[in-house]
């Protein structure tokens, strides 16, 4: 006899409460092994949620609607019909004990005979596919991906957080090629132009609220909330850059017609310039200062409903701009759809953040956890300049701040990259779309 406990997974490693969104099984119904049993909104997006066994939907601990903590039981899984009775008995025990406080809850043995989370644990190790009780883990994409390309799971190491299998893993073992990092194929950006100022600003949502009223954080606020209270921990120095965009603003209107945004310009411009300053790219920790293999630039999107999530444009340097817009598009629509992949907003190692489109004209920004840099944009305005001539001239400038952890990234690394990069948007823009 098996009664197994359905905890409320990590599935992210910032995660520590999850809403349930709704059950796709009832109490009672059949549980085949790899089936979705619930979908869970985690800190930025909602995620299926697959059993590890096969059974029965015995009770339902955690309603949808309702908040667990990571690792609490929200259900409970028969191993056999004629168990569910003895579930529901021990769920009505436990509930008379906890109305009793001097009496003392004990538990018969072989009452529970084991317990199961239904999603991937923590795994060993960081590469390499996790397994338990022989399932392998990979998101539901790499799943249908393997099922098109007749590829075995249980042959591909996991490149994806805590070991998952992603899509690219997938794609990688069918070309007979080892993937180095976590990259979803995907589709063409909606975000306003960035540098240059909008004269129709897509309008700020604004949501239902009543004066007096008190309005409970969603999931998605209070893990911003989290993270914002944790930079405070961290020593950071701002630096501003003036840069002159008519090349750049040039560039965009020839490339516009062909899907391509200023956003993805402007993350272009940013990682090819990262590859000169591997230190801008990299982030602290206790052992050390990290140097990340790879240039994963994020881009910060407000939410309809609330909230602020960083799509990650992955491998930025190396992927061409139509390519990178198609794939920007893609991420914001399904960031906004709460259909991001967890590799897609937690893995990227260097944060651009721009509001220029509101016309502002310099902000600085909140260093996000686990990163060394994050630069904010702002909007590209005619500016009267002198030139070296003792003429004046009116240029597009726009100002740009960049924020760094100080503890391994100082003053004279973060101005020389932006005069980097200010020279590539001045004087040879053109190189972003080769």
């Amino acid at each position: 006899m098996s009664i197994h406990e359905v905890f409320m997974p990590a599935l992210s490693s910032t995660m520590t409460e999850g809403k349930i969104v709704s059950w796709g099984k009832s109490p009672g119904d059949k549980v085949e092994k790899g089936e979705t049993v619930v979908v869970v909104e985690s800190d930025k997006a909602d995620m299926d949620v697959e059993s590890f066994y096969e059974g029965y939907l015995a009770h339902i601990i955690v309603p949808a609607g309702e908040t667990a903590a990571v690792g609490s039981a929200i259900a409970l899984l028969a191993e056999t019909e004629a168990e569910i009775e003895t579930a529901l008995a021990q769920v009505k025990d436990e509930s008379e004990q906890k109305t009793q406080p001097k009496a003392t809850a004990t538990t018969s043995p072989g009452q529970i005979a084991d317990t199961a989370t239904v999603v991937t644990p923590k795994p060993e190790s960081q590469n390499g596919s996790i397994h338990r009780d022989g399932r392998t883990v990979a998101s539901p994409r790499a799943r249908k991906l393997a099922k098109e390309l007749k590829v075995d799971l249980s042959t591909i190491p996991g490149s994806g957080p805590y070991g998952r299998i992603v899509a690219e893993d997938v794609e990688a073992a069918k070309v007979g090629k080892q993937p180095t990092t976590a990259v979803t194929p995907v589709t063409t950006p909606v975000v306003p132009t960035p540098a240059k100022v909008s004269p129709t600003p897509a309008p700020t949502p604004v949501l239902a609220t009543v004066p007096g009223q008190t309005v409970p954080l969603t999931t998605l606020q209070n893990a911003v909330a989290r993270n914002m209270v944790a930079s405070l921990s961290v020593p950071v120095i701002h630096v501003g850059y003036t840069i002159t965009t008519d090349g750049l603003d040039q560039l965009y209107k020839q490339i516009k017609s062909k899907g391509v945004t200023m956003t993805a310009l402007l993350a272009k411009a940013v990682a090819v310039t990262l590859q000169k300053h591997p230190l801008l790219n990299a982030s602290y920790s206790e052992q050390g200062i990290v140097y990340h293999s790879s240039i994963n630039v994020a881009v910060a999107v407000a939410m309809d409903d609330g909230g602020l999530i960083t799509p990650v444009l992955q491998n930025a340097d190396m992927v061409d701009i139509y390519s990178l817009s198609r794939n920007w598009k893609s991420l914001v629509e399904r960031a906004r759809a709460k259909k991001l992949q967890p590799e897609e907003y937690n893995t990227g190692t260097f944060t651009v953040s721009n509001l220029g489109m509101f016309g502002v004209d310099r902000f600085d920004a909140i260093l996000p956890p686990g990163q060394g840099s994050i630069i904010a944009i702002g909007a590209s305005r005619p500016q009267l300049v002198a030139a070296a001539n003792a003429m004046f001239g009116v240029q597009q400038q726009m100002q740009v701040n960049i924020t760094c952890d100080h503890r391994i990234i100082y003053g004279a690394h973060a101005a020389a990259f932006l005069q980097d990069l200010a020279k590539l948007i001045e004087t040879n823009p053109q190189s972003l779309t080769l």
